[in-house]
């Protein structure tokens, strides 16, 4: 799975790990838990976070351990991160509300997808970007340092550092430096 090669959902060991991550997900959302009980729990759901992490109300994700975040990391509300794949995202970044984040997709081909197979590809976001309301950022994307993506985007390739994306499909609408 984490190679990005076909894999099965439906494994014992994949479903123990989403049903984990699930259970501290609805912890985090409904469980009324505030300041250090909260960080406990957002460092026990992801693989790895710097200081500072904070994320929002009905945040979701597949795994959770798969997801790697830098210092001064913030997700407002609503956030959905899913992580078949690796996902690093680095420091001083921020997530708008209802932002998707999604490594997993399907295969092409119908009769294998029709199997029940996935597979998905990694996304990387650089240090001190912000991803702006219900911006959607697709399976492989690399995003440079200091990018900010437009509300609303849908982030379908890679992008340099330093610079606005905006649009569907997303596209440079300005350069930074």
């Amino acid at each position: 799975m984490l190679a990005g090669e076909l894999y099965s959902a439906a494994d014992p060991e994949l479903s123990a790990m989403h049903e984990r991550a699930v259970a501290l997900c609805e912890r985090l959302n409904y469980g009324g838990v505030t300041g250090g009980e909260r960080r406990r729990l957002i460092g026990e759901l992801l693989g790895s976070c710097g200081e500072n992490a904070v994320i929002g109300r009905d945040f979701w994700c597949d795994y959770g351990c798969n997801i790697h975040v830098g210092e001064n990391f913030y997700t407002n509300y609503g956030v959905v991160i899913l992580d078949v794949c690796r996902v690093t995202i680095g420091k001083n970044c921020l997530i708008a509300p209802q932002v998707g984040i999604y490594t997993a997709c399907h295969p092409l081909d119908e009769e294998t997808r029709i199997s029940g197979l996935e597979l998905g590809r990694p996304i990387t976001i650089g240090d001190n970007c912000w991803i702006g309301g219900r911006a959607v950022i697709n399976p492989g994307v690399t995003l440079g340092d200091n990018v900010v993506v437009g509300s609303g985007a849908v982030v379908t390739k890679s992008f340099p550092s330093d610079v606005v994306i905006a649009g569907n499909p997303a596209k440079i609408i300005r350069h930074l430096k």
